[in-house]
């Protein structure tokens, strides 16, 4: 359900792309949390109108596409086929999605050196970070030929929770006369980041555990290296 709900936070990563940010990306991401919600309503009555919450329950915690076999009970000739081919194109969006906004980030540290130089180049008309495109892509399609549905979703499930228990951990650190919400609506977000976070199977959070470690560990050899090539 929270993976669900994570889209919003592209908008946010767009920020230097967006005129009036500090107006813009509120009211965009308030927009896309009602309409999310409004539209994973509408599926899941569809869902358990269909086959029932019980059938639905349990075909979920088998199958990887619980609502292909409940559209195969539709009175709708093809409906099945149609459902499947939709859900392959809403992925494809997804992974369009994940590029677009990891390839940002990728790029914004690059630009703070937290990551090679070379991720925050642009194209010729200074548009696009092409080089943290190309290598996010290259990433997200090792990840999908994994082939494991499952642990592909758990490991990013836990990865986007730690991602957005960061980002309110840093909504704390914003001056109260910036400051858009109130400091407990942070504190309310990074406490149940945190717990939801482990909630996945234990080797997932221990790689993931482990790859934070590794890239504090990176992290610090650049801050050291950069910093050595200033002096020099």
């Amino acid at each position: 359900m929270f993976v669900a709900y994570t889209g919003y936070g592209r908008i946010a990563t767009l920020g230097e792309e967006v005129r009036e940010p500090r107006k813009t990306i509120p009211r965009a991401i308030i927009t896309t949390l009602i309409m999310t919600m409004l539209l994973y309503i509408g599926v899941a009555v569809v869902g358990i109108g269909s086959v029932g919450a019980n059938t639905l329950g349990s075909v979920t915690r088998e199958e990887v596409a619980p609502l292909e076999i409940a559209a195969r009970n539709f009175a709708v000739p093809g409906s099945a086929i149609v459902l499947a081919v939709g859900a392959v194109t809403a992925t494809l969006g997804v992974l369009l999605n994940l590029i677009l906004g990891l390839s940002r980030v990728l790029f914004a540290m690059g630009r703070r050196r937290d990551m090679p130089g070379a991720v925050a180049r642009l194209n010729q008309s200074e548009t696009t970070p092409y080089v943290a495109v190309i290598i996010m892509g290259m990433a997200i399609a090792v990840i999908v030929l994994t082939g494991d549905v499952r642990i592909t979703w758990s490991f990013s499930a836990f990865s986007v929770l730690v991602y957005y228990a960061l980002t309110d951990l840093s909504a704390l650190q914003i001056p109260n006369e910036d400051r858009l919400y109130p400091r407990w609506i942070a504190w309310i977000g990074l406490s149940a980041c945190l717990f939801l976070a482990f909630w996945v199977e234990q080797q997932i959070w221990l790689v993931g555990l482990g790859l934070i470690v590794a890239g504090l560990v990176w992290r610090w050899a650049m801050q050291n290296l950069s910093a050595h090539a200033d002096e020099g």
